[in-house]
């Protein structure tokens, strides 16, 4: 008799767990009270992977998957809509056999910046997004989102107005960058300023210019 599948068991193991008779504590957990810990796991993954601690990272990465058969299995028991892992793991499938034509059908890609340019308009096509602010999580911190929103404005050729004062030598380096930063973060919060509040309001400002480019050229 052939070995089972670890996977098969993590998921037999979590639909026992989640079962009556198993534990009350997962029993009680929902979608929403596992968020803290969704995220509180990837960063752990993250912390793992910038240590270089493949002991660690194989561990937070199981606990990263285990949040993934969690979620799908109380997704298992909703009334009108259920799906299981299985169902995860198919449409995920899928979409990367959508948005890697350059591989699983007929496209030519010569770079990875060509892929990604391929990604974003598949993913587009596919959402029915017409704006740059689509799909983009909002509530995400704010240097993320930031990166994000800038990313996609130049992709779908807005001009934003930025304010450059404080001009960055191009040939700075990732260190040296990072290190201005600080100065700027330990500045702010001598002043009292939360940086991070700083920064999602200029956020703000910059989604909300997109959004008013974006009407002025649907008129």
């Amino acid at each position: 008799m052939s070995e089972q599948s670890p996977l098969l068991h993590l998921r037999e193991v979590m639909n026992t767990l989640r079962s009556p008779g198993g534990c009350p504590w997962d029993a009680e957990q929902t979608h929403e009270s596992l968020l803290k810990y969704l995220l509180e796991e990837s960063y752990e993954f993250i912390d793992a992977v910038e240590k270089g601690d493949r002991t660690e990272m194989r561990e937070e990465l199981g606990d990263v998957l285990l949040q993934v058969f969690f979620h799908a299995r109380m997704a298992e028991e909703h009334p009108t809509d259920p799906f299981s892992v299985e169902d995860v793991a198919t449409v995920v499938a899928e979409k990367l056999v959508r948005r890697h034509p350059h591989v699983f059908g007929d496209t030519k890609v010569t770079s990875s910046a060509q892929v990604l340019e391929n990604w974003e308009a598949i993913k587009a096509e596919e959402k029915g997004r017409t704006s740059a602010t689509d799909g983009v999580p909002l509530g995400q911190p704010a240097l993320p989102l930031i990166s994000k929103m800038i990313y996609r404005a130049e992709k779908f050729g807005h001009k934003i107005e930025v304010d450059h004062s404080v001009v960055i030598d191009p040939k700075i380096t990732e260190d040296q960058l990072g290190d201005l930063l600080l100065g700027i973060i330990d500045q702010a919060i001598s002043a009292g300023i939360d940086p991070e509040a700083a920064l999602r309001g200029a956020s703000k400002r910059y989604i909300a210019s997109i959004r008013d480019l974006e009407a002025q050229s649907n008129r």
